[in-house]
């Protein structure tokens, strides 16, 4: 989140910043000596020769990043960032080239505690960082910038962005990878504008900003997407730049994590407009407001009272679990001026380390009134630093609180005919649903499934889905209907094993069978199962996708209940030969471990394959994720089963259940191939009390760490993990998700609920 840092001295201004009256474009377009920060910005709103609607933004920024040690000269980086927003398809395109000394730079900022504060994200960026990559979509550009000095002319790696003798502004923009290309021409039709107060702003990183743009100008050129070369018909243009160092008193500042929006809007009457908010999150209080009025003879109108308020539901990113506005209402009273502004498509979000994790920056519509009149126009809207996303934690609650939608989608308590149609078998049998009382059913089949969804899960099971979709290259946010189907096979899972297993909590409260009755319980549980169904049947899906998938899906329950019929048989049978032989003691934490295999590691291998063939991964990429999400399936079970002989926090098991239930769990099983004869029949009395004694679960517990048996399990699953991982690594690019995949595999091994 970006550090603001309000300016102390109002009389502040650097030599080279403009002076009063028109600002001289051939001086202050080109670098400025006094700065740390400056950027050269500029989008446009294109119709192609084929009728195609396209926008496109791009900002090359420089930044100093260090002083040399002996001329104490500073050092500066430098980074591009571009995107397309294909309007009719409804597609982003977006590159972000950061400069090449990006990983050096990034461990140096990690190891002064900046960037991050998670601990298993910051671990798993300092891995990664190590190998001097940064993680996809940003990718490291392979030359040095080339900025001249006389004159504006930037070069990042072929990105290019210069003034042409006639004041035209020449726009570059190319990836060959991802086939995408613009040879673009700005030519200004309106001179520039100050915003802000005269021209300053409040910045980001402690400096005080010079902004100035030029908010009309004719666009010529061309876009190539693949294949498609797409020549210009008419569009119109827009030009930033911004350029600022640190204020005077630095001795007198106040730091704030703050957040902004900004928007920009060109007007059918020929008038232009911005604004833009910065608010300190922890307060809600403004850091600084403006927004400026371009009427269609130039002329500047300021004003700092103004609202610019997103309305409406908000649409959630699959790649950070981010929530943004779709819809904003600006109104600034002294200009008469009220829009309604909308996002031509919500999958707006560029990703990026420049601005860790992300922000959103998109092509926007726009209607509304000005002076009384109707307006209508098309602008760009950037939104950055609202994400709350701030530890994994905080990512996989919003996780759970995306998978609760899904399943509300799936399963709701509410519906119509159709809807029950399709939850009794498909829609159109109207004929079985012929005499069905609806509002019993729902409280005898539904309600007892949301019971449990409802009080929110840790959904990493559903995460597995989005995530190795978006790991092998594919788009997770057509997977998002997904999350629903693996919290449908666990919660099916606890709640019929929670009547088995006689357990009295789950997620908080009460389990399902001590609110609505062990038949109901088992019904409902077992449905749980063919609900997800629902989303395989309903998904946009080749029929050969589907088919592997149906299989995939049986076979893993096939397995699933193979391991719980093992479970529910229970190891007691093989006691009386542990009890006397060390070898058949040794053995016992084998078995557990392919009950462990079988109820949670298959269906956490499912899932990631689903995922991976969802995003069109290879057939070795795919048997990379499933086995590494069976190797974390394992993981997870065998620290959850330590977990419960320490206890959970906030009561959501009861502490040392298992060995209340008597359960020979893996610490257990390992404990008996490692303590004497004596001590394994003593474990055994207690184990075959099933008491809640709480001294004879302390005497238990106490046996177990005189042989650092807890100790010993954790280990055994970190190793399980790793070595599941370094056989992933190579078959997956680096990015952010895979960076958050590694770190959700030490918070798996490390977590304490």
């Amino acid at each position: 989140m970006a550090k603001i840092i309000p300016s102390q001295s109002s009389d502040f201004s650097p030599v080279d910043w403009p002076k009063g009256g028109p600002i001289d474009l051939k001086i202050h377009d080109l670098p400025h000596n006094s700065s740390t920060t400056e950027w050269w910005y500029m989008h446009t709103h294109i119709t192609t020769e084929s009728n195609r609607k396209l926008s496109l933004f791009a900002s090359f920024f420089t930044a100093v990043i260090g002083y040399d040690k002996k001329t104490k000269s500073p050092i500066f980086g430098h980074s591009v960032i571009w995107a397309v927003s294909d309007i009719d398809k409804k597609e982003y395109h977006a590159v972000s080239l950061v400069d090449k000394r990006a990983p050096k730079i990034g461990l140096e900022r990690l190891k002064k505690g900046e960037i991050v504060k998670d601990p298993y994200i910051k671990k798993a960026a300092t891995e990664m960082l190590k190998k001097g990559v940064v993680p996809y979509p940003d990718e490291l550009l392979k030359n040095e910038a080339v900025i001249a000095k006389d004159k504006l002319s930037l070069n990042y790696d072929g990105n290019i962005f210069k003034k042409q003798n006639d004041g035209s502004y020449l726009l570059k923009l190319r990836h060959d990878r991802l086939e995408i290309s613009a040879d673009i021409v700005f030519k200004p039709q309106k001179a520039p504008i100050r915003h802000g107060d005269n021209g300053v702003v409040k910045g980001v990183s402690a400096e005080d900003m010079f902004y100035y743009f030029i908010p009309q100008c004719d666009v010529s050129g061309s876009i190539r997407i693949k294949k498609e070369s797409l020549k210009i018909k008419s569009a119109s243009g827009w030009y930033d730049h911004e350029f600022g160092c640190p204020p005077k008193n630095k001795l007198a500042k106040t730091e704030k994590d703050v957040s902004w929006n900004w928007v920009a809007v060109q007007l059918n009457n020929g008038c232009q407009f911005t604004a833009y908010d910065l608010i300190d999150l922890k307060t809600n209080e403004s850091c600084g407001s403006f927004s400026i009025l371009i009427d269609k003879n130039g002329k500047r109108h300021q004003s700092n009272k103004f609202t610019l308020k997103p309305v409406g539901d908000e649409w959630t990113s699959t790649r950070t679990f981010a929530s943004y506005p779709a819809k904003w209402i600006v109104h600034v009273p002294e200009f008469k001026l009220k829009l309604e502004v909308e996002s031509s498509f919500p999958n707006q979000e560029f990703t990026t380390v420049i601005s860790k994790p992300a922000f959103w920056e998109g092509h926007i519509n726009a209607k509304g009134t000005f002076n009384g009149k109707k307006v209508s126009g098309q602008g760009y809207v950037e939104r950055h630093g609202f994400i709350k996303n701030n530890s994994l934690r905080d990512f996989l609650k919003s996780v759970s609180f995306e998978t609760l939608k899904s399943v509300k989608k799936i399963v709701p308590t509410s519906f119509g005919q159709d809807k029950l149609e399709e939850l009794v078998s498909r829609k159109g049998n109207k004929h079985l649903t012929e005499g069905l009382d609806k509002e019993a059913y729902i409280n005898t089949f539904i309600k007892p499934i949301r019971e449990i969804t409802d009080r929110g899960g840790k959904s990493w099971r559903s995460y597995a889905t989005i995530a190795c979709s978006d790991v092998v290259g594919g788009n997770s946010q057509k997977a998002i209907d997904w999350l629903a189907l693996p919290e449908l096979m666990h919660v099916g899972s606890l709640i019929v094993d929670d009547v088995q297993d006689r357990s009295e909590i789950r997620r908080g409260g009460p389990a399902v069978h001590k609110i609505y009755g062990e038949a109901t319980a088992i019904n409902s549980g077992t449905a749980c199962y063919f609900l997800g169904q629902i989303c395989i049947y309903e998904a946009d899906l080749e029929a050969e996708k589907k088919v592997q998938i149906y299989n995939w899906y049986f076979e893993t329950m096939r397995a699933c209940h193979s391991g719980q019929a093992m479970d529910i048989y229970g190891l007691d049978y093989m006691m009386p030969d542990v009890l006397k032989d060390d070898k058949a003691a040794r053995q016992l934490s084998k078995y557990v471990y392919t009950i462990h295999r079988l109820k949670s590691a298959a269906p956490a291998s499912y899932l990631a394959r689903i995922g991976a063939l969802l995003g069109d991964g290879t057939k070795k990429q795919i048997e990379g994720l499933g086995d590494y999400y069976e190797a974390l399936g394992i993981a997870f079970q065998i620290i959850d089963d330590t977990l419960n002989l320490k206890g959970f926090e906030d009561n959501l098991k009861s502490k040392a259940e298992d060995i209340t239930a008597g359960k020979i769990t893996y610490p257990i099983a390992k404990a008996m191939g490692l303590i004497t004869k004596q001590e394994r029949k003593r474990l055994w009395e207690i184990l075959s009390l099933k008491t809640t004694d709480i001294e004879l679960l302390r005497e238990a517990v106490a046996l177990l760490e005189k042989y650092n048996v807890i100790e010993l399990c954790e280990n055994e699953a970190k190793n399980i993990l790793n070595r599941a991982w370094h056989k992933l690594d190579p078959l997956i690019h680096d990015s952010m998700v895979k960076l958050n995949l590694r770190a959700f595999s030490w918070f798996v091994l490390q977590r304490t609920y």
